[in-house]
């Protein structure tokens, strides 16, 4: 016999540590996929607004070589050009970062600033 009475509650404090830690566990996992996501969506938004800069600044020999250059600034950030557009000094791009499951997909516009005016006003 151990002397225990019937019904004891001992033990079971290690249980509910070992509840508690993998439920601290788990609630970890998730914040930090959510951090990484939120940064992986974070770097496709500054790769699209870097890469359509460039296709802007190189606007002028024509679409091929400007997005020729967007898809190189967009490879130096880590991501890939889904889709570029050049209409006149406008410059419509959209970047995708990859990282696991998770590709998010952002779209920036860059070009002259009055160009840009003229666009919207229409």
């Amino acid at each position: 016999m151990t002397g225990r009475a019937p019904g004891s509650d001992e033990g079971s404090a290690t249980v509910w540590v070992v509840v508690g830690v993998a439920a601290l566990c788990a609630v970890f996992a998730v914040v930090l996929a959510l951090g990484q996501a939120v940064a992986t969506r974070h770097r496709a938004g500054a790769s699209a607004d870097l890469a359509a800069l460039a296709a802007a600044d190189h606007a002028l020999p024509g679409r091929d070589v400007a997005c020729a250059k967007a898809g190189e600034v967009a490879r130096a950030q880590g991501a890939e050009v889904v889709r570029c557009v050049l209409v006149g000094e406008i410059a419509e791009v959209t970047a995708r970062v990859r990282f696991g499951p998770y590709a998010p997909e952002v779209r920036s516009r860059a070009g002259p600033p009055m160009a840009a005016l003229v666009t919207v006003g229409r």
